[in-house]
């Protein structure tokens, strides 16, 4: 005998699913651009390797997709980097969000105007607020979904503060669908 579970108790139970929130660094030919991110884990000790998990439509995936690199920016259990990691929340295109009304729509959000940052050597953003970082190039493109797991070969990285990483516990959001 199969029990179907309803819909909505099963976005509950996966809302209760902890995630690190990072905020992934790509740039583009004409620009940089970082986007929040926290389905991100550790995929191999050799090589080093790690998977984003990235929306199908997601700017930062079409930058990846071009240039091969990417960043992973590890951001602090503070009131501050909750603040930081919010204005990375936006889509980079406003249109992306359905019932928009049409000047929201057409905003586009360059969510790292006014954040301190330098490049890393693939010329993808560290954020100085971050606690750590990791450069990585993408070497595996997987669709799954809504989503593409990018699994990226770490190739530099480092600590630059020492800290408890952020988490959707201490933010208290989801990302269940």
């Amino acid at each position: 005998m199969t029990t179907k579970i309803a819909k909505g108790t099963i976005e509950e139970v996966m809302g209760q699913m902890p995630y690190g929130l990072y905020i992934i660094g790509s740039k583009s030919d004409v620009d940089v651009n970082g986007m929040m991110a926290d389905w991100v884990m550790q995929v191999s000790f050799n090589p080093r390797l790690i998977a984003v998990a990235l929306e199908n439509d997601a700017h930062t995936l079409d930058n990846v997709q071009a240039f091969r690199h990417f960043t992973v920016n590890f951001l602090s259990s503070d009131n501050e980097s909750v603040q930081l990691a919010a204005k990375f929340a936006q889509p980079y295109f406003g249109s992306k969000i359905k019932g928009r009304d049409r000047e929201a729509a057409l905003q586009v959000h360059r969510k790292l105007d006014d954040v301190e940052y330098r490049a890393a050597d693939s010329g993808c953003p560290v954020l100085a607020q971050a606690i750590a970082w990791l450069d990585c190039e993408a070497q595996t493109f997987v669709p799954i979904g809504d989503h593409t797991l990018v699994i990226g070969r770490v190739m530099d990285g480092g600590i630059l503060k020492d800290a408890e990483s952020l988490t959707s516990n201490y933010t208290g959001w989801t990302y269940s669908g």
